[in-house]
């Protein structure tokens, strides 16, 4: 099966950005066991969505990606680590978002919560991922 897209990305180099992501997680583990540091503290952290507060500006901006510290779905929570590296669980929807970004689909904002200094993903968990992957800085976000 053939995936090239217009500009030259195929599936194979979603899979190996994939598989990256996943052993930057795997070697994290790895060292934390080794030198006996917290095991909770790479988990992603889950947020109590009572905690969570109302923006009064709504709309799309857009938020640094280091200001999201956790998700409000505690179902979320493993299938990421705390630096949104991903499980091997979500490798297809992983790599289809990674295949989408570089073709040049728009993507919808991220849905995040005001808790504290730090923001809450309410839905975006794999384009946060991803997004994280390739090195971006920003990404667009709803604020509620």
């Amino acid at each position: 099966m053939h995936y090239e897209s217009q500009n030259g990305f195929t599936a194979a180099e979603a899979e190996r950005a994939f598989g990256k992501a996943v052993r930057a997680g795997r070697r994290a583990s790895l060292t934390r066991r080794v030198l006996r540091r917290c095991l909770e503290c790479a988990t992603l952290g889950v947020f109590d969505a009572s905690g969570a507060g109302r923006s009064a500006g709504h709309g799309v901006r857009d938020i640094p990606i280091e200001a999201i510290a956790g998700t409000l779905e505690p179902q979320r929570a493993a299938q990421f680590d705390s630096e949104f590296r991903p499980t091997a669980r979500v490798r297809r929807r992983w790599t289809s978002i990674w295949l989408a970004e570089h073709r040049g689909v728009p993507l919808p904002p991220i849905s995040v919560a005001a808790v504290g200094g730090v923001y809450a993903l309410r839905d975006g968990h794999h384009r946060v991922s991803v997004a994280r992957a390739r090195g971006a800085l920003t990404i667009a976000a709803v604020v509620a």
